[in-house]
């Protein structure tokens, strides 16, 4: 587990947060284009909605790498969720942009090679969202196994029964 110190995984967790929201702006762009040349078809716009939405709720994720808190465990979720998102988008994309004639689909008149970038950067964000969700998730398992354990301390004058222990109604701590 010595690939998995915080030293080597943060500044990896953060290039993988890079990758996964430029390639989510890239697919925006894409989707945007293809909606506004076509208003019609559904694929592209529920690939615009999940490259919209996912431009948005990434952003917290550039601050995992540096502190790790519960927004860690928020991050894994919202990875978690997109990661499916994101691989629907990519087999939208795949079922519009690689059978029958292409140029034709929706939208109709653009280049099948920009299609074909669509999806690549589709997957692309897919890709990186599954390799930031693991990485989140192995940076944190690291870093809670490497938290030093804080035990309470007793000292002789408390004599407070512990909290599982029965009530004690007759003796001197009883009220």
């Amino acid at each position: 587990m010595a690939i998995l110190q915080s030293t080597v995984s943060r500044p990896l967790l953060l290039a993988t947060r890079t990758m996964q929201w430029v390639s989510s702006v890239i697919a925006m762009g894409f989707y945007a284009y293809f909606v506004h040349r076509e208003h019609h078809g559904t694929h592209p716009i529920f690939n615009l909605v999940i490259s919209v939405l996912s431009v948005v709720f990434f952003i917290p994720a550039f601050l995992s790498p540096f502190k790790s808190t519960i927004l860690s465990k928020w991050v894994a979720l919202i990875d978690m969720v997109f990661s499916y998102l994101w691989l629907t988008a990519f087999i939208f994309a795949a079922q519009s942009y690689n059978y029958g004639n292409v140029y034709f689909n929706a939208p109709s008149g653009v280049k099948v090679s920009v299609k074909h970038a669509a999806e690549a950067f589709t997957f692309l964000a897919f890709f990186f969202t599954v390799v930031g969700l693991v990485t989140e998730t192995l940076t944190r398992w690291v870093d809670a196994e490497n938290e030093p354990v804080a035990r309470e301390k007793h000292t002789a004058a408390d004599t407070r029964a512990p909290l599982d222990a029965p009530a004690n109604t007759t003796g001197t701590a009883a009220v």
